[in-house]
């Protein structure tokens, strides 16, 4: 099984994967989306987060859902890229060689409830005093966070991504294992099944380039990898 780790803004990640799945040729596709997510991403639908959706998952769930999507709509423009770009094309080459696909990503209402709960006080009053920061003083913050040799266009590399995920976790523990750790958890554990139900199958996995170690690591645990 081959895990491609990709940036969703970044023209090298649908490269890297059309490479993979034109020469190597694998059989399952299992990509970092639930159903309805990748539904809309197929009908090329931004769905909003609806001020509706604060009674289901939460205030803050709801909140970080809608300034998600604001960066990631910034950040596509600014490199002509489309936020999930990586993730439909993985999609349409499952279409175009009729491969099965498989959505392995835990239903986004479920890790946007989680977040609503465990965000706690320090960390809301640390994400605001950040963002205050980033306003203020980018080029500092940029700094800070090691984004000041980020490459928006490209996957980051392993040295860089890892100094942002260890960042992420030690001022954000709670946001990091409801985006992180609990979602890796979930996605191996959709991967083991897809192996030991084709065991003789190529399967690749594209999975957001900030949950390849993680995942990594879980299936070594396991005696199904090849």
């Amino acid at each position: 099984m081959k895990i491609i780790g990709t940036s969703h803004i970044s023209s090298q990640s649908i490269q890297e994967i059309t490479k993979y799945v034109e020469e190597e040729k694998p059989e399952i596709i299992a990509i970092e989306l639930d159903v309805q997510r990748a539904a809309a991403l197929l009908q090329e639908e931004k769905r909003k987060v609806s001020a509706a959706d604060a009674f289901r998952i939460g205030l803050k769930g709801y909140l970080f859902a809608k300034i998600g999507q604001f960066v990631q709509q910034k950040l596509g423009k600014m490199v002509g890229v489309a936020p999930g770009a990586d993730m439909k094309t993985a999609m349409e080459l499952a279409r175009k060689h009729k491969l099965k696909l498989a959505f392995i990503d835990q239903p986004i209402q479920i890790t946007l409830k989680k977040f609503s709960k465990s965000l706690s006080w320090k960390e809301r009053g640390r994400f605001v005093a950040d963002i205050f920061k980033g306003i203020f003083f980018k080029k500092r913050q940029m700094k800070e966070l090691g984004l000041n040799e980020f490459d928006l266009e490209k996957v980051p590399e392993e040295k860089l991504l890892l100094k942002m995920m260890q960042q992420m976790k030690s001022r954000y523990p709670n946001i990091y294992r409801v985006l992180v750790d609990d979602r890796n958890i979930y996605m191996t554990k959709q991967l083991v099944k897809l192996l030991r139900a084709n065991p003789d199958k190529k399967i690749l996995a594209v999975v957001g380039a900030g949950h390849k170690e993680g995942m990594q690591k879980l299936l070594l645990k396991v005696d199904v990898v090849r």
